[in-house]
């Protein structure tokens, strides 16, 4: 995984991967209490390089407040 860019963020964030081999990829972000608020990617993809946007909204299209979030893969 690379660095998130922008970093702080607003409206929107690119996070960067590479896959060495073909693999089931769950890239999914996370508050500071460690609870899900949304799923990016949840499907296989092949060998490669990715970038997903996040928007900063959770699953159900809710902008959330500003803050610190995490993501992982």
């Amino acid at each position: 995984m690379f660095h998130n860019y922008p970093n702080p963020f607003n409206p929107s964030t690119v996070i960067g991967y590479r896959l060495s081999v073909a693999s089931r990829v769950e890239l999914s972000i996370f508050d500071l209490l460690g609870k899900k608020v949304r799923t990016l990617v949840d499907e296989r993809q092949p060998a490669g390089q990715y970038e997903v946007r996040w928007n900063g909204e959770d699953a159900d299209g809710n902008a959330l407040s500003a803050g610190i979030y995490f993501y992982r893969m």
